[in-house]
């Protein structure tokens, strides 16, 4: 039998808590820098990169124009860094951002817990649960279609500089302060679902989960499964928040794999299952985390040292756009 002093669960948690902390100070700071450019305070205050990595669509469209001219979003540079890194990310690390850091998959995790608590919690059947998965890739298909194929290099162009996408991140964050009556219908929805249906977003609606999860599946990293050693407890499938089969393969390659490491540690058995790289040597399962954590902070640097990462706009003209498009004093 195995003995785990400090399991993925509590390192993941120690993780996505503290990013999760760092993006509600992200959201104050900009929040107080709204305040500044808008006319409502003449206290400075900086903006802050990290809020673009809520905005994944303007994220992709810089993607595709640095793909076509080689040249950097600079409207939202922090926006295209985070985007890159976390394509990396799930490169190197089965999808490390879902597993690690995502303060949305956080919050999936505390309702899922809280179902479990309430008694809410329920399994659903693989001929609801096959066909429900698929709609977070028919979503990411569309807006693959859309930005990649559908838009030409002069469209992608006008809109980064429009308007719509200079003010995004300010419309993202009144969209969070003051929903409307069908958002907070929406979104308590998916509260329900959750608390019901293990990380229902996550698994069956995340469309920028999906594409890591598919990038993910060439990672050189996965969970490997010695069958020779498996006692068919379950026990791994049971812990996978993805809803894997884990006792049912070798080599765990799905797109749904966050690469948690929860499934590792939920084997009774030494030795059955682990991380392993390329598919040979084994890894401790810190490896996953770490490796996403070491990626992002990496781009950071790179980033920040490169100009990648602060907007290059004097800030008396960022005052003039946030104020001109969304009212001022």
């Amino acid at each position: 039998m195995k003995h785990v002093l400090f399991s993925p669960r509590i390192f993941r948690f120690g993780l996505q808590t503290g990013f999760t902390l760092f993006c509600i100070y992200a959201g104050c700071r900009f929040a107080l820098f709204l305040q500044w450019a808008t006319g409502a305070s003449e206290t400075f205050v900086a903006k802050p990169g990290a809020v673009e990595g809520f905005l994944p669509i303007s994220a992709l469209l810089g993607f595709r124009q640095w793909l076509d001219t080689g040249q950097w979003d600079m409207v939202h540079p922090a926006g295209l860094t985070l985007f890159m890194a976390f394509m990396i990310m799930a490169f190197l690390a089965r999808n490390g951002f879902c597993g690690h850091i995502c303060p949305v998959g956080f919050v999936s995790s505390l309702l899922e817990r809280l179902g479990k608590r309430l008694g809410l919690a329920r399994a659903l059947p693989k001929v609801v649960a096959v066909p429900l998965s698929l709609l977070r890739y028919a979503a990411l298909g569309f807006f693959l279609f859309t930005i990649l194929l559908g838009m030409d290099s002069a469209g992608v162009s006008q809109f980064l500089k429009g308007p719509y996408n200079l003010t995004a991140d300010a419309r993202m964050l009144q969209f969070f302060l003051s929903p409307s009556a069908f958002a907070l219908s929406v979104i308590g929805a998916l509260v329900l679902l959750t608390l019901m249906i293990r990380n229902f977003w996550c698994r069956f609606l995340c469309p920028y989960g999906a594409l890591l999860g598919l990038i993910g599946c060439f990672s050189p990293m996965a969970v490997t499964r010695t069958p020779e050693s498996c006692a068919h407890c379950s026990r791994c499938t049971s812990a996978c928040p993805a809803g894997i089969d884990v006792e049912k393969g070798i080599t765990i390659r799905s797109p749904r794999c966050i690469g948690c490491g929860e499934c590792v540690s939920a084997c009774p058995v030494d030795g059955c299952l682990s991380v392993t790289l390329a598919g040979r040597r084994r890894v401790h399962w810190m490896a996953l985390g770490g490796t996403a954590v070491t990626v992002l902070l990496g781009f950071y640097v790179w980033a920040v040292t490169t100009g990648h990462w602060d907007v290059q706009t004097p800030a008396s003209m960022l005052r003039r756009i946030y104020t001109l498009y969304l009212g001022g004093h």
